[in-house]
């Protein structure tokens, strides 16, 4: 398959430029080692079968010596040997040159098994499942970049290039770079299945090497795919699972920290400015995954299913839109999060980015709800002002950007000053 060029390209350029070493992590089937090759002239594949003991063995008595080859020097699953980790930090600090290597993982690392933090030499680079652009689905006819450049430009005439059937469909197939060749829709969504299977039979026992439960691994992502794209507690997660078998509440914390290590669910921190009381702030997460098809086939549901429950795909919806913010801001600095409070006013996202910018976005999939997710946002924003006018000692930054996302097909910008965009018209 031909290479689709990935928003993390540059980013990784970037780093290779002004770092000795730069780490690539993110869940498995993201695409990591694919797109560290475009870049690297060596290759060290720490997972081959037929050298893996070999390579560990290695490492535990002169890591160095797995270092050597022309550079950048690609490491393939750092993590299962730890040690390659202070023997990146170590080489980099003696050669004193930029752009050594390049190390991947799909895990995170206890830190306990390294000895310094790699700070000043080895650059941390996250990476997701593919974008609808990045997948060539999505028009690029609105940029992030460009509308956090020029707030009030006007997006009128920008169109999305899906259906509301053909987004249903890409939510459920996700972003995994390997469905792109594959030939029928049923082998496209297999895929995300199999990931599921994977990570409850085998990988969320591998990450940390305790034993876990694949049937109570399964009622947890399932239990997260219900609670997609909300804020439920870890008390409401058991009480899903407790249908299925008994948890307690540390084996319950276990089970979602290797899934966090495996980078499969991925959380939303909430955003709490103090333009209301304290008591008013809801300061919960909000439930992620790493990439929309995760829930679905949690879910064990289909596209067609989908057709007849639209309220459940806006959850569904909503996490692919958050997927692909995290892709399209990268290059600014982005960072998200979300505004809630107990009077029902929200932003289903808020995004930082660069010099203290950022936008208050709402998630509709349908054209009915754009005026109230524009009616939000509108309120949030006077709500600053006021706050402003009250505590003008110490201000807080007022929105750049106000957008609502949909899952339509036109784009155009409001009176209010509110821009609607379909999910694929947007790019980075």
């Amino acid at each position: 398959m031909k290479y689709l060029r990935r928003i993390v390209d540059d980013e990784l350029d970037l780093r290779l430029q002004a770092m000795g070493a730069t780490l690539i992590v993110g869940p498995k089937w993201c695409g990591k080692t694919t797109t560290a090759k475009q870049k690297a002239k060596s290759v060290l594949e720490m997972q081959d079968p037929d050298l893996q003991e070999g390579y560990i063995r290695l490492a535990a008595t002169k890591p160095s010596l797995l270092l050597q080859g022309k550079t950048p020097r690609l490491i393939d699953e750092w993590q299962l040997a730890p040690v390659l980790w202070d023997a990146v930090r170590v080489s980099v600090d003696r050669l004193q040159e930029k752009g050594l290597y390049i190390l991947t993982g799909s895990t995170v690392v206890d830190d306990s098994q390294i000895k310094h933090t790699g700070t000043g030499r080895i650059s941390r680079l996250e990476m997701w499942p593919m974008s609808l652009f990045e997948s060539n689905e999505s028009s690029g006819q609105v940029s992030l970049a460009e509308l956090f450049e020029n707030p009030n430009s006007v997006v009128d005439g920008a169109r999305g290039s899906l259906s509301v059937e053909e987004l249903i469909f890409a939510a459920c197939r996700g972003g995994w770079p390997s469905t792109l060749d594959l030939r029928g829709d049923k082998a496209k969504l297999f895929v995300a299945e199999d990931y599921v299977r994977n990570i409850s039979e085998t990988d969320i026992s591998r990450v940390d090497d305790m034993e876990r439960d694949p049937t109570l691994t399964f009622a947890l992502l399932k239990s997260y795919a219900r609670n997609l794209s909300t804020t439920a507690t870890k008390v409401s997660l058991r009480k899903d699972i407790l249908n299925v078998r008994d948890i307690s509440m540390p084996t319950l914390e276990s089970y979602l920290s290797a899934l966090q290590k495996l980078f499969v669910v991925s959380d939303i921190d909430a955003w709490c400015p103090s333009i209301r009381s304290a008591s008013d702030m809801r300061a919960s997460r909000k439930r992620g995954m790493c990439d929309p098809s995760v829930a679905v086939a949690a879910l064990g549901a289909r596209p067609d299913y989908f057709l007849k429950d639209f309220k459940t795909f806006g959850f569904i919806f909503e996490s692919m839109v958050m997927r692909d913010l995290r892709a399209y801001s990268m290059p600014l600095g982005g960072k998200l999060s979300y505004y809630r409070d107990r009077y029902g006013l929200e932003a289903d996202a808020v995004l930082h980015i660069k010099n203290g910018r950022y936008a208050l976005i709402e998630v509709k999939l349908g054209s009915f709800e754009i005026d109230e997710g524009a009616k939000h946002l509108i309120e949030i924003k006077e709500l600053i002002k006021k706050y402003n006018e009250k505590e003008s000692q110490c201000p807080l930054a007022e929105p750049t950007l106000l957008m609502v996302v949909t899952g339509g097909e036109l784009a155009y910008t409001r009176e209010d000053g509110v821009h609607v965009v379909p999910i694929s018209a947007l790019r980075p």
